[in-house]
């Protein structure tokens, strides 16, 4: 199948991504997404099956309020041909204080950006590294990027990512987060 481009949701004020698309944004009250959420427009035309789903591997969500990913998998079933094969979320600047689990069950996710949230402790990153094919992560912005070792946690964490921050890991980056890890494992590797 071939994909079009990313579905993009951003600047729409949404609160939360929920199951029965109601009360999703502050200001509409409408029953059903459909009816009030057209994605932006970009460069490239959006394409769609029979059913008006999209065939996109990217979906941003980004600059709006949501809090609460519980029912992703269910918008993600509403807006996509194969959700299954979605390969780059955009949650940036929104109002998460943690890494939900359902981003786990995202096993082809390869691009993650959560920057510019409420993330406060450093070990919900931990909950990624069941993402084999994440290599390009974003988490600054949020309050763990403050913590000492941040950027060492992240990479013995996650130690195929490819790119934090929008910056290359080195080699030399993933020598040194193993051996971070291994004196510091007993103050971050609680889950």
């Amino acid at each position: 199948m071939e994909y079009g481009p990313p579905v993009d949701l951003s600047f729409n004020g949404l609160f939360t991504v929920t199951g029965n698309f109601s009360l999703l944004f502050s200001f509409k009250e409408l029953c059903c997404i459909n009816d009030f959420v057209d994605p932006r427009p970009g460069l490239r035309p959006l394409r769609t099956d029979s059913h008006n789903k999209y065939r996109t591997r990217a979906l941003r969500l980004n600059y709006n309020n949501i809090k609460d990913l519980s029912d992703l998998e269910f918008t993600l079933n509403h807006f996509l041909v194969e959700p299954s094969m979605l390969g780059w979320l955009d949650l940036s600047f929104n109002k998460m204080t943690g890494i939900d689990d359902v981003l786990c069950q995202l096993n082809e996710l390869r691009i993650l950006y959560l920057h510019g949230n409420n993330i406060r402790y450093l070990n919900e990153v931990n909950k990624l590294s069941k993402l084999t094919h994440l290599h390009n992560l974003t988490l600054h912005g949020n309050a763990i990027d403050k913590h000492k070792g941040y950027r060492n946690h992240v990479v013995s964490v996650l130690p195929h990512l490819k790119r934090l921050d929008f910056s290359a890991v080195t080699k030399q980056e993933r020598v040194l987060a193993k051996d971070w890890s291994t004196s510091h494992s007993r103050f971050y590797f609680i889950s």
